[in-house]
């Protein structure tokens, strides 16, 4: 069965992004529809299963937008304004509905990196 999910990871302090809020978008040429928004467990992860399950998901473009500024704030670092990195998208495709899709995130306040996770 197909879903789609996230695992996030504070690379500064070596431990789950715990709190970051993350919103999930389809994007429909020039529209964006945000699905839902939520905010990431002691894990780093999304409480409740993942963020779209099978019958949910659908052939088409979608973004995971992560405020990664926002999150590095709350722990009492001390950031520019603006920031040298604020929110995160991260924009994919989802060409089989039946996939599993993991989009994990490795953020700091000055760099991020992505992947297609297992």
């Amino acid at each position: 069965m197909g879903h789609l999910s996230t695992h996030v990871l504070d690379v500064m302090n070596g431990c789950p992004a715990a709190g970051m809020s993350v919103k999930l978008q389809r994007i429909d040429g020039p529209n964006v529809t945000t699905i839902k928004t939520l905010t990431l467990n002691a894990d780093g992860r999304t409480d409740g299963g993942p963020l779209l399950e099978a019958q949910s998901m659908a052939v088409g473009r979608y973004r995971l937008l992560f405020s990664v500024a926002a999150y590095f704030r709350a722990k009492g670092v001390q950031l520019p304004t603006p920031p040298f990195i604020d929110e995160v998208p991260i924009d994919f495709g989802i060409a089989d509905p039946a996939g599993h899709y993991h989009v994990p995130l490795l953020a700091s306040p000055w760099t991020y990196s992505t992947y297609r996770g297992s």
